[in-house]
């Protein structure tokens, strides 16, 4: 099929920053596009060639839009399924796959795929409600600390928390959710796997990243990991044979725990392109939004070395600041070699929203991280309130 230059559809089901971001290289491949999302102010709104507002949740909204494309993919998970499922059925291509989706999705079926695919991963149990939780610890068949996470929607920190005492399960929000066993880990990694219609798969090198204490959200991701080679080579081989049991076709970024022992464990995957990924646009011979469009029309997959060291800065609104969005700074961290910042589109900022993100590159890992921590530093995402 000839998708450059024609009548090609390209379906893509959210219009957030990873949507804006892989319709760069739509643009540069000059591939039609056509985006649902429930947002007026969507950033993709401005890069696509049609643009369609509706509830990506909705089944008849999904399907109507989806019949409208030759190929369907998505940036963001929560979307209706089962109009996905039916897409199928009637001879759509959609990537990743409603089956793959179904299992992503929830993450207590997705801590049960890892455990009946032999992929290790951190202990876990699986409750219809909170209150059954208060019963567990009462019967001391579970106990404190645990890492609360609710089995849908959970999202950039959202969906999650750690439990330490009684009163930590107050606030806690209806629902099916997991208690899972705090893990003493030396790192947190991932890995993002390429794997095209033919099954070809490729993996971009291991990332560290570093998380906010606060809003359980990324700050920092290093490219190379600073980890020792063995344990990149035991990361990669856990990242492919998670792609092997998912069977996707497009994007997954594996996230993982190194342990005080060296071993790794599954922590969850998207299969999407991802946030640990986004060094790649400065850093990689074949960035990951490329590589998600080349795996997902069958096309060769790009060589995913990088060429240079590079990190990435998460750019999050300020606590105590919601409104009109400034980036205080800007042109303080422009000026520094090996900076490029990513600005995406989100008109009003609010705290811990992501807004941007900054890559570093250098031939200096140290010297990478040290101007990273700079950026942090000097650059504020606030409000023209304040």
């Amino acid at each position: 099929m000839n998708y450059f230059s024609s009548d090609f559809k390209l379906g893509i089901l959210g219009g957030g920053q990873l949507g804006k971001m892989l319709l760069n290289e739509t643009r540069k491949f000059d591939i039609y596009t056509l985006v649902l999302d429930p947002s007026d102010e969507a950033p993709s709104r401005i890069a696509c060639n049609e643009f369609f507002k509706g509830d990506l949740m909705d089944f008849d909204t999904v399907y109507k839009f989806g019949k409208k494309a030759d190929v369907i993919t998505i940036e963001i998970e929560n979307v209706n399924v089962d109009a996905l499922e039916q897409l199928e059925k009637d001879g759509k291509t959609v990537y990743p796959s409603s089956k793959t989706l179904k299992i992503i999705q929830n993450k207590a079926k997705q801590k049960l795929f890892y455990v009946d695919h032999n992929i290790p991963t951190a202990d876990f149990s699986r409750f219809a409600y909170p209150d059954e939780m208060l019963t567990a610890i009462k019967n001391e068949s579970l106990s404190f600390p645990f890492v609360w996470k609710s089995a849908r929607f959970g999202y950039d920190g959202q969906g999650v928390k750690v439990i330490r005492t009684y009163s930590d399960l107050d606030t806690l929000p209806e629902g099916e959710c997991i208690a899972e066993k705090m893990i003493p880990f030396k790192n947190e990694l991932a890995v993002v796997v390429s794997r095209d219609t033919k099954g070809n798969v490729k993996t971009y090198p291991v990332v560290e990243m570093e998380f906010h204490p606060e809003a359980n959200q990324v700050e920092y991701v290093i490219c190379p990991a600073r980890i020792d080679d063995q344990v990149a080579k035991k990361a990669q081989l856990v990242a492919l044979k998670v792609s092997q049991a998912y069977q996707h076709v497009g994007l997954l970024a594996v996230e993982m725990f190194q342990t005080q022992d060296d071993e790794i464990l599954i922590n969850e995957v998207a299969p999407r392109p991802h946030n640990s990924g986004h060094y790649s646009i400065e850093a990689s011979y074949t960035n990951q939004f490329e590589q998600h469009l080349r795996a997902i029309l069958g096309l060769p997959l790009g060589k995913t070395d990088s060429k240079v060291t590079g990190i990435m800065v998460n750019l999050v609104g300020e606590e105590g600041h919601n409104g009109p969005v400034v980036y205080k700074n800007i042109e303080k961290i422009m000026d520094m070699e090996g900076v490029t910042p990513h600005i995406y589109g989100k008109r009003e900022t609010r705290p811990f929203r992501k807004m941007g993100h900054v890559t570093i590159v250098h031939e200096d890992i140290n010297t990478a991280r040290s101007t990273a921590e700079e950026v942090k530093k000097s650059i504020k995402v606030v409000s023209t309130k304040y």
